[in-house]
């Protein structure tokens, strides 16, 4: 779906949804993508972080069909780029979390085990590229690239807390903590306790999302890990997710409506928390879709909902949308940048979307 013969193939007969193999392949991949390739294992395994050449082109309209619109439910849309690199490693995006309060320079996560830095440059509000990029092997405790251990690849989720980053393993259902202040991306991980029902979510729709409630702003949910599956169901149909320390410990539901799944999720400095959800059917292809949580109807036992703040298909620039984050500009702005999983298929495309919030 990353070819414009695909996505005009999507537009003129929406009936028939996109090209059959484009629908296939990233059906395949949600479904039961592969271990990386040998070669990406070996590219993935250097000593050091190596310097990624990554080229940039504009979406200048979210909606092909409409140029003028800008105003997609709650958010407005500032700019996007297709991202490419000759770097065989890059792709598979599946978190993101800016690391000033600028929504500049960045730390990724590829779904492959690895990890990528840099920086978003803009041309006033707009994004004009990326700049000074560095892939790094995700290393385990004992110095070694993560993606030596079976079904240890698939790094799904990311979360920060200051010089503390966690990273989520969706096939074993394992949480890693790194203390980049000991190395950056050559800090080792540390597996932290996690609840038994956690570790017991479904193969490949376990832990897809992770965000940290900070310390010292007066939220009853200060110093916990909000950890959410992508579609580990409880008994009534709806999402599983978990309280991992902090004062409650303990597991919730998110309501699951119109077969959404979960991808990502971001904490406002509001104390809003935002889900990104996906879903995927043969007759409609890709959708997202973004809700709002209020964080103080969290509490262990609790089945949470929100109202949807914004929805787009595949007659809009979406791909495989994977990660969210946020950040205040100087002028209070809130931004919502989302950057999508192209799977390493040449069939999809790596999209850095930028919106912003509507008050």
């Amino acid at each position: 779906m990353s070819t414009r013969s695909s996505r005009r193939s999507f537009l003129g007969h929406a009936a028939a949804g996109f090209s059959t193999l484009a629908v296939s392949r990233l059906a395949q991949a949600q479904a039961t993508a592969e271990p990386p390739p040998r070669a990406l294992q070996v590219e993935h395994a250097v000593a050091e972080p190596v310097s990624v050449e990554v080229n940039a082109r504009s979406i200048p309209n979210f909606e092909p069909r409409d140029r003028s619109r800008t105003r997609f439910g709650s958010l407005d849309y500032r700019s996007g780029l297709v991202l490419t690199s000759p770097y065989r490693g890059f792709g598979g995006l599946s978190g993101l979390r800016f690391l000033d309060g600028k929504g500049e320079r960045f730390l990724a996560i590829s779904d492959q085990g690895g990890w990528f830095t840099g920086a978003i440059r803009y041309a006033g509000r707009e994004m004009t590229g990326l700049a000074d990029v560095e892939a790094a092997p995700v290393l385990g405790a004992d110095g070694r690239p993560i993606t030596e251990k079976k079904l240890w690849y698939d790094t799904e989720s990311l979360a920060r807390d200051g010089n503390l980053v966690y990273v989520g393993l969706e096939r074993v259902n394992q949480i890693l903590r790194y203390d980049f202040a000991k190395g950056g991306t050559r800090a080792r991980g540390e597996v932290i306790s996690v609840p038994p029902a956690l570790r017991k979510l479904p193969y490949n729709k376990g832990l897809e999302a992770m965000v940290v409630v900070p310390k010292g702003q007066g939220q009853p949910l200060a110093g916990s890990l909000i950890a959410f599956s992508e579609r580990g169901l409880d008994a009534d149909g709806n999402l599983i997710a978990f309280l991992i320390g902090g004062p409650t410990p303990g597991q919730f539901s998110v309501r699951r409506t119109e077969k959404y799944d979960i991808s990502d999720a971001v904490l406002l400095p509001s104390g809003e928390l935002l889900i990104l959800e996906r879903k995927f059917s043969w007759f409609t292809g890709v959708n997202i879709r973004m809700r709002s949580i209020p964080l103080k109807s969290i509490v262990p036992g609790a089945l949470v909902d929100g109202p949807a703040l914004f929805a787009a298909d595949l007659g809009h620039e979406i791909d495989n949308m994977e990660a969210i984050d946020a950040h205040v500009t100087s002028e209070g702005e809130t931004v919502l940048t989302l950057i999508s999983d192209d799977n390493f298929s040449m069939l999809q495309r790596t999209l850095l979307l930028q919106f912003t919030l509507a008050e």
